[in-house]
């Protein structure tokens, strides 16, 4: 018993530091997008640049993000790894029943948030998921996300991840979130407000929640990947 414990804690242990492995060098490859974007800006457009406020920031190993205009993307990958749900279509494939360790993935998810919301420290705002990426031992990568995003041809047998490949979902991100635009609430949905509220208005920290689409519904936004199942 107590043998074949150990070797599945060295088996499905070191199988997990792989698939990290290669979601840490995956983030790499978005970090290398995301100031290779910023460079790129700045120097064709410099005088854009001072208005429009491009920015990469690099918090840590696990996270980063880019500020354009009124827009921000941070892109996380989570420390844990994960394994496709058994009704994900991705199960049903050769690829993964050939190597079921292939089912699991390291991921970086995608937020776009209001500038404006981290710069006032607005806590209450809201931040939304573009899309995520995930990545197996193998590095084959696998998408998920709205509109440009959803767009990417998944094949998650072939698709082996490279810096072109992360180009195109860093900038299908950004166009996404750039044509995302910010929608006045219903009028309900804001006409009250708390004496608490006008004080932190006072202070530049603006309690009440401010997001993209707060208080519409998603229906004409789902994703492609959704219609599709």
């Amino acid at each position: 018993m107590k043998e074949n414990l150990s070797q599945l804690l060295i088996t499905k242990g070191s199988m997990k530091l792989d698939v990290y492995q290669a979601a840490l060098d995956l983030m790499k490859l978005f970090k290398n997008s995301a100031v290779e974007f910023d460079n790129f800006f700045k120097n064709e457009y410099p005088e854009e640049y001072k208005s429009l406020s491009v920015k990469y920031i690099d918090k840590n190993s696990n996270l980063f993000q880019i500020n354009f205009a009124s827009d921000v993307l941070i892109f996380m990958l989570h420390t844990n790894i994960f394994e496709f749900s058994r009704n994900h279509e991705v199960m049903h494939t050769p690829y993964i029943k050939e190597d079921k360790e292939r089912s699991y993935c390291g991921m970086i998810s995608i937020y776009n948030f209001l500038s404006d919301s981290l710069t006032n420290v607005r806590v209450n705002d809201i931040g939304y998921l573009v899309g995520r990426v995930m990545v197996n031992k193998d590095r084959h990568y696998y998408v998920e996300g709205k509109r440009e995003l959803a767009q990417i041809l998944n094949n998650f047998s072939v698709n082996k991840y490279s810096q072109e490949a992360v180009n195109d979902i860093f900038y299908s991100a950004m166009k996404y979130s750039i044509n995302f635009d910010l929608l006045l609430p219903d009028f309900d949905v804001i006409k009250f407000i708390t004496v608490n509220d006008m004080m932190q208005m006072e202070n530049q920290i603006v309690t009440i929640p401010t997001a993209k689409r707060l208080g519409f519904t998603f229906d004409r936004d789902k994703d492609i990947n959704n219609k599709k199942n």
